[in-house]
């Protein structure tokens, strides 16, 4: 007998199909009961369940950051999350200190949460959706560095895994995180030289050409390490942590006398500008970059513009 489910406060019934009641000899419909409990299903059932929720499929070193944003939060605030009102929000927004973009990050973070809360029904409304980041000032022409810079702050470097690691963030335009990351298996030779596949921003898979030369150096670098093994190693054999490739880094800079806040980000954005003024496309260097959006690219060409219409006016 054909049947179907049939489903009738908070009871499931197994009726039999109305095609099977039509015609001559139709037995009677025999109804077969059960009961399904009803399960209340929460994503979270408390403040910390939220965080994992809210950092759940970050790369490691965005979520450590986000992670610390949020418990210096909470460690300030000393509430729980539902309980949190717009003056506790505004008076983290003043207590922080730093950098703006720093500053903006770490407000950004807990606002972040804070909609993934009301998302889930965490929380019965987005406390943080009333309170504004701070406005940070565009000074990105201040971090690019010119070719003479940067050719200078490589070769004075003696060091050869140091030497390599400085010439990959620049020709590869790598996060800091990207470069950590990168292990022998992702390195392969190709055309003669080689290219890399990094995993960036969002599991943003991109993979990289590399000149002939930094390949050879690269290749010179290996030695016998294992596929498994990363490519630039700490003294005790796991991969460089982003605080030693900021002194590795600020050494260089130190010795090239240049600017004492120069850092591993600095050699990315020489790479979009210079690329851009040599004549690459914006599309190109977006690729190679790993942004997002090609308006995020744009930026370079208005960061050092090759013209002004000041030049047209006297005076």
């Amino acid at each position: 007998m054909a049947i179907t489910l049939a489903e009738d406060s908070g009871r499931n019934s197994i009726l039999p199909h109305p095609a099977a009641a039509a015609g001559d000899g139709a037995q009677p419909a025999q109804i077969l009961e059960f009961s399904v409990p009803s399960v209340a299903v929460l994503p979270a059932q408390s403040d910390e369940r939220l965080v994992e929720l809210w950092l759940h499929g970050r790369n490691s070193l965005t979520a450590e950051a986000y992670r610390a944003d949020v418990a210096a939060f909470r460690e300030r605030v000393r509430t729980p999350l539902r309980s949190v009102t717009i003056g506790d929000l505004q008076a983290f927004a003043d207590s922080l200190d730093g950098a703006p973009a720093t500053r903006r990050r770490k407000l950004a973070s807990v606002k972040s949460l804070f909609a993934l809360a009301v998302k889930v029904g965490y929380c019965p409304f987005n406390t943080g959706a009333v309170v504004r980041l701070p406005p940070v000032v565009n000074v990105l022409a201040e971090r690019i560095l010119t070719e003479e810079q940067v050719i200078r702050l490589i070769a004075l470097e003696r060091n050869p895994r140091n030497h390599a690691l400085l010439r990959l963030l620049y020709l590869a335009a790598l996060r800091i995180s990207e470069i950590c990351a990168l292990h022998w298996r992702s390195c392969m030779p190709r055309r003669g030289a080689g290219q890399i596949t990094v995993i960036g921003k969002r599991d943003k898979v991109r993979s990289i050409l590399l000149p002939a030369s930094m390949w050879v150096e690269l290749v010179a670098l290996r030695g016998d390490a294992a596929s498994d093994e990363p490519v630039f190693r700490s003294r005790q054999g796991g991969p460089l942590d982003p605080m030693s490739v900021q002194r590795i880094v600020k050494a260089a800079a130190r010795r090239a006398g240049l600017p004492a806040d120069v850092s591993p980000h600095w050699l990315r954005h020489a790479h979009c500008s210079h690329a851009l003024e040599r004549g690459a496309s914006p599309a190109l260097v977006r690729d190679t970059a790993g942004h997002a959006d090609l308006r995020t690219t744009s930026v370079y060409s208005h960061a050092l513009p090759d013209d002004s219409s000041a030049r047209f006016l006297k005076g």
